[in-house]
């Protein structure tokens, strides 16, 4: 099973601010649509909780200390292992890990691929990207987006498979 990591970060590695994202960028929203369709989603508690439901088409599995943590039309785990478990058990081929910035530093060692949105401000940001050393992954496409009229800020696509050791 892959498991990939999937975020939009600014200038500076800003993805979120007050539990939001701070910019609005459709063409950004229907490749992570189209990349996830079909997958297992792992995050936070609290990006769960940003996005207020279950996305049509993918299973959710939610990331939280607490076993109590009531949840509808998603899974609970404890910890990524469980959570990567739980998506091995059901047969997918690639899991996606979608947020918070904890659970990014806590995928970012084992994970296979990346799809990275460098989204061209700087915003207000309270949660950052974590820092990974781009010695270690191999860019294998990228694509630019200028600002439109549907997308307000450019934006680069970037799509990254860690190296193999020889």
């Amino acid at each position: 099973m892959i498991l990939s990591i999937i975020a939009a970060l600014d200038e500076e590695g800003g993805i979120g601010f007050k539990n939001q994202i701070p910019w609005h960028l459709p063409v950004d929203l229907g490749r992570f649509k189209k990349l996830t369709m079909g997958h297992h989603l792992i995050l936070g508690r609290k990006t769960y909780q940003s996005i207020g439901k279950p996305l049509p088409g993918r299973r959710m599995i939610v990331l939280s200390r607490n076993p109590e943590y009531k949840l509808t039309g998603s899974r609970l785990a404890g910890s990524l292992q469980d959570a990567l478990q739980i998506a091995r058990d059901a047969g997918d081929s690639e899991v996606f890990v979608i947020g918070g910035a904890e659970i990014y530093q806590l995928a970012l060692p084992i994970a296979d691929r990346m799809y990275l949105s460098h989204v061209h401000t700087t915003s207000k940001a309270d949660v950052y990207f974590p820092a990974y050393d781009a010695d270690n992954w191999l860019k294998i496409c990228e694509q630019e987006f200028p600002a439109d009229q549907a997308n307000p800020i450019g934006h680069t696509f970037r799509h990254l498979i860690r190296k193999i050791s020889p």
